[in-house]
């Protein structure tokens, strides 16, 4: 029998609104659950790299007195875990008596770098020389921290990567949630220009500006924003806008008729599977994707509205000439650009907050309805 969640507290552990896209995404995830829960009590953290161990130990204390003042045996525990963001996962290292779930963002582990305090963080070779020799011990680590707990993955790939790394634990696919934004115009009538959105850092293909440009026609303009993007070299034909929020967002995504997304491995300390979140960004806008086919980006599809280039290991250059020659026939073509946004505009309804927050819901229920009273 399913167990009514109008009668718990959920205490949400995650970064603050703007400390990276998780940050972003866990604003949203409160806003969508939070009519589902007698009380949400929140406790927001920093990004990577900011914490010291003493404020480690403060947001565990901060956590565990949400906990203790909640209602007997009616709290719920939630976390998100994204790389090198410390607080979360040891905020929920060793609660006991409380359910605890987790949304595992770069799957299959949860932070990867556990001991990445802000002194570590200072240095780049002190950082890898911990955490990269020791990988066996932070997945262990990992393992017994999240034991048997409920961990969502936001691609079906990184649910199979969780299973298969921690068995015991409980994998369950919830897509991301594509956030309410305004209706613009049709991709097909605006201007003939693609985009490169996100924040800047490794993996995410931005050092591939310069070939794409080389291989796209001269009448296709390449406009590029994002956190970071600001510090990218300037080139003709290749308009930087910066940071975009607001207003300033809807225009950018007005402005372009497709995003492209030349993602690629991300670190060299293993596979991970992290869900897009400007492709998500790129569906709430109605706008058509193409992307490399790396990691989960190749669950997308045409009923996605995106294309997905198959790179299969191919060299930069060529994948770059693939992805600007897959970009110039889309954005040339206006029956294919409205039909993706056709599709676009269907996985944005399917995977809007409310939606999203249905399934999340579900799995709650039916996890507390199987756990003993009390536990």
């Amino acid at each position: 029998m399913a167990t009514a969640l109008e009668d718990y507290r959920l205490v949400f552990i995650g970064p603050a609104e703007g400390q990276t896209a998780v940050g972003d995404y866990s604003q949203n995830f409160v806003d969508a659950v939070t009519p589902y829960f007698g009380e949400v009590a929140q406790h927001r953290t920093g990004g990577p790299g900011t914490d010291s161990v003493a404020d480690i130990r403060r947001h565990r204390k901060a956590v565990a007195g949400l906990i203790a003042s909640g209602p007997p045996g009616r709290v719920l525990v939630h976390a998100e875990l994204s790389t090198a963001v410390l607080a979360p996962f040891w905020s929920i290292a060793g609660l006991k008596g409380v359910p605890v779930t987790a949304t595992v963002h770069d799957a299959p582990q949860g932070v990867w770098m556990p001991a990445r305090t802000r002194f570590v963080a200072r240095s780049r070779l002190l950082t890898h020389s911990i955490h990269y020799p020791l990988r066996p011990v932070s997945r262990t680590v990992e393992g017994l921290v999240n034991g048997r707990r409920t961990l969502f993955a936001l691609t079906e790939a990184g649910r199979r990567s969780i299973a298969a790394t921690y068995p015991r634990s409980t994998a369950i696919y919830i897509p991301h949630i594509v956030r309410h934004r305004p209706t613009i115009r049709a991709a097909e009538d605006r201007p003939k220009a693609v985009g490169f959105f996100g924040l800047v850092y490794r993996g995410k293909g931005f050092e591939q500006i310069a070939r794409i440009r080389q291989h796209l026609p001269d009448d296709i303009l390449i406009r590029v924003a994002g956190r970071g993007t600001e510090t990218l070299p300037r080139a003709e034909g290749v308009d930087v806008v910066g940071g975009v929020d607001g207003a300033a967002e809807d225009e950018f995504f007005g402005s372009v008729r497709a995003i492209v997304v030349p993602y690629g491995k991300r670190h060299f300390y293993a596979e991970s599977f992290a869900a897009s979140g400007v492709v998500a960004h790129a569906t709430a806008y109605r706008t058509p994707v193409v992307a490399t086919d790396y990691g989960p980006l190749a669950e997308l599809s045409r009923e996605t509205g995106a294309v997905v280039v198959r790179t299969h290991g191919a060299d930069p250059d060529t994948v770059a000439e693939d992805l600007a020659r897959a970009a110039a026939a889309l954005i040339n073509d206006r029956d294919t650009l409205a039909e993706f946004g056709e599709h676009s505009e269907r996985t944005r309804q399917a995977r809007s907050g409310p939606r999203i927050a249905e399934q999340f819901v579900a799995a709650w229920e039916q996890m507390l309805a199987r756990q003993p009273e009390g536990v």
